[in-house]
């Protein structure tokens, strides 16, 4: 039986793809500030700026192209039994051939309704606009999980993280939670491994492997270090 290997990611790996993230120095993310774009209260707000704002994005993820650190991932499901749980909203990870991903905070390739959440449509990079409608009349919204709104999927992400036979963090701070309390739910004594360009400021475990860089540059080369785990 193969040993389990999940996978955690966040901004840090799409930002390689050139994707932005809202944790810029200037606290902004595209010119917009996250509480005018990215809240249940900016959607009342200003409907039509959100919108635009994630047709902005859905257009610029679609336009972007897996780098290294994806496909490295996808490689290496030769050895592993991978799961990948990711923060990041773009389908990059899929298209890199990663076959399985759980998306904590939504997918910009989706839309749902506002009457019905369960109500899910994929429109890969088309627009959406105010009065485009889900066949129960609903607005169609993002199929983004917004600051503010619960995550329904962290407890399946959960659930992964306890099977976990070694489990890696690539690209993100470790300080968005809930995603950044899943390692805590991983089994005490397994290898962790944490890529990024700067250390966290979270308290990581005795058990950690910390590697600082791109994660294209890096996960090339722990690939071979994982693969003599097996």
């Amino acid at each position: 039986m193969r040993k389990h290997l999940v996978v955690l990611t966040g901004a840090g790996i799409s930002a390689e793809s050139g994707l932005k993230t809202f944790r810029d120095s200037d606290g902004l993310w595209e010119n917009h500030r996250v509480e005018d774009v990215a809240t249940p209260e900016a959607w009342h707000r200003d409907p039509h700026l959100v919108q635009r704002f994630y047709n902005m994005r859905r257009k610029a993820a679609a336009e972007a192209f897996p780098n290294k650190a994806h496909k490295t991932l996808a490689e290496l499901e030769s050895h592993f039994s991978i799961s990948v749980i990711t923060q990041n909203v773009d389908d990059l990870h899929e298209r890199g051939g990663s076959s399985k991903v759980l998306h904590l905070h939504g997918e910009l390739n989706k839309v749902r309704s506002v009457k019905n959440e369960s109500l899910i449509y994929e429109i890969g990079d088309s627009q959406i606009e105010m009065g485009d409608l889900a066949e129960d009349g609903g607005q169609l919204r993002p199929h983004i999980v917004w600051f503010g709104e619960a995550v329904p999927m962290i407890e399946p992400a959960v659930e992964i993280c306890r099977s976990a036979d070694i489990f890696m963090v690539v690209g993100t701070s470790l300080q968005v939670y809930p995603a950044a309390g899943l390692i805590d739910y991983t089994p005490y004594d397994i290898p962790v491994f944490v890529i990024d360009k700067k250390r966290p400021q979270a308290n990581l475990p005795s058990n950690i492997h910390f590697h600082q860089g791109a994660a294209g540059e890096v996960l090339p080369e722990l690939k071979e270090t994982l693969i003599q785990m097996i």
